[in-house]
């Protein structure tokens, strides 16, 4: 779906659906000013009459209106103006992204932007606008022969403004797709059913990505993961009929010599807890466990498109955990890469196997960080539910660069504690930490657990098992954090240039 950014006047800009914007308690946008001028006062005499819910996001529809170019007027309600802020920004792009994709209209016109957002510039609210609305015109589809589909409409969005399109307004508009584009990646991969997304489809994907872009890929297979001693990652996939896969790709856009961002995703293609079982319901969701490889890819996707000045190396872990006669034990004891022996009380906490094993495969990057996203705990969902992903760290001013990411994009981060105090629950008896530390603050010994391999460099760790999928009838992932992290490296690549 293309995103164009154009100058013009709302009432004569033909198009077949022109989306406006207009406050709850009567204030109009500019280009919905001039709108109701031409529709002779149609547009102020319907919201006054409460003809459009007050919520920020509500829509409605008007046709043929005497005086304006559009055949269709979709009136986007913004909310109260005193409360007018990028929440409410994003909701009212999401609802002008329900109404233009949920039509029959062939082009749309989208004039939101002209709508001040306190404390953002312009660049951020038609960067925000084209993100959004691209990610709205979002369609799941199975690859061929087994899928099929037809994708959204309309096919291209504009977005209109009165004043001219300056080069850093389109380049902004460029980023926002560029992201929403990497969401769709993340989207499609998690989305993917788990007997067509198995670690060697998230290899076979990471090759296509580098025959479009100038990425190098490495894909690490079970011997050579052997011979590196990666133990804890192999406990993990050895009962499955889909060999583990480390994929290593490389984004060389910094100088040569600048230590790389380095992404670690946690891929479990399908996770159904191994000897540990999980419940039966909604076990289908387990195919969402490989959110923060997903993720990882999508991001890749848009630094490659954007060309980022950065150096910047994803790393994804990927396996699926599957009970059967080979199949790791509650009480098994491995070694890990970094020489720690792990007793492994429970095969259903077998996300941090994996990363331990690959955070410490990071330190020959000698990266200038580490950041790794994972579905990792049932305990962040209880803790901060699906608004916000938990955040961990080891370096505060990395935490604090997410956590202005996460609310520049409202893909937010909550920081978690990562306390010493807690690190007794991860005692063993029979091996240097335990995989499992009980129920309270599942979450904290989670991430106290990879802090163990992640000392030799700035490191956080973002717990997405909350917000990289939902359920019920919108069952699907997010595409979270792709908004957050690549926020993130842009920032990193323009304030090094």
């Amino acid at each position: 779906m293309t995103i164009n950014l154009s100058s013009g006047a709302a009432q004569t800009h033909p198009t077949q659906c022109l989306v406006i914007g207009v406050f709850s308690d009567g204030a109009l946008t500019p280009a919905a000013k001039a709108v109701d001028a031409a529709a002779g006062g149609k547009i102020a005499a319907l919201v006054k009459r409460g003809e459009l819910t007050a919520a920020a996001g509500s829509t409605l529809t008007l046709f043929d209106l005497v005086g304006v170019a559009a055949s269709r007027v979709v009136l986007v309600s913004l909310g109260k103006s005193a409360e007018f802020d990028g929440r409410a920004y994003r909701q009212a792009l999401a609802g002008a992204g329900r109404a233009v994709f949920g039509g029959v209209a062939l082009d749309a016109a989208v004039t939101l932007a002209d709508a001040p957002v306190p404390g953002q510039p312009l660049v951020w609210a038609l960067r925000e606008a084209a993100r959004v609305l691209a990610d709205c015109a979002y369609r799941f589809v199975l690859p061929a022969p087994v899928g099929g589909g037809e994708a959204a409409r309309p096919a291209a969005v504009t977005l209109l403004m009165s004043g001219p399109a300056s080069p850093d307004l389109v380049e902004a508009v460029r980023r926002g797709a560029a992201v929403a584009e990497g969401v769709a990646v993340a989207k499609d991969l998690g989305n993917m059913p788990g007997n067509i997304c198995n670690p060697a489809y998230f290899a076979a994907r990471a090759r296509e990505m580098a025959g479009a872009f100038p990425l190098k890929v490495e894909v690490l297979e079970r011997a050579d993961m052997e011979k590196l001693g990666m133990g804890s990652f192999l406990s993990v996939g050895r009962a499955s009929a889909n060999p583990c896969k480390l994929i290593v790709i490389h984004h060389e856009g910094g100088q040569a010599g600048d230590k790389p961002v380095v992404l670690v995703g946690k891929g479990i293609t399908f996770d159904t807890g191994g000897i540990s079982l999980k419940p039966g319901a909604n076990l289908d969701e387990m195919k969402f466990d490989m959110g923060g490889a997903g993720s990882v890819m999508g991001v890749m996707q848009t630094v490659a498109r954007l060309a980022l000045p950065l150096n910047v190396i994803g790393v994804i872990a990927a396996a699926e955990n599957m009970p059967g006669g080979d199949a790791s034990r509650p009480g098994d004891v491995v070694r890990s890469m970094s020489g720690l022996t792990i007793e492994i009380l429970n095969t259903d906490a077998e996300g941090r196997l994996l990363l331990c094993d690959a955070l410490t495969y990071a330190e020959r990057f000698k990266p200038a960080c580490v950041v790794d996203i994972a579905t990792l705990t049932g305990a962040c969902v209880i803790a901060l539910g699906a608004h916000a992903s938990g955040l961990f760290a080891n370096d505060q001013p990395l935490a604090d660069e997410l956590l202005a990411s996460g609310l520049a994009t409202g893909d937010r981060a909550w920081q978690m504690p990562l306390w010493d105090d807690y690190m007794g629950q991860l005692r063993s008896n029979f091996a240097d930490i335990s995989n499992l530390g009980g129920p309270p603050a599942g979450a904290v010994t989670a991430a106290l657990f990879l802090s163990r391999f992640a000392g030799a460099f700035p490191w956080a760790h973002i717990d997405i098992a909350g917000t990289g999928s939902v359920s019920g009838e919108a069952k699907g992932s997010t595409g979270r954090p792709v908004p957050l992290l690549t926020d993130f490296l842009i920032a990193r690549a323009f304030r090094a240039a």
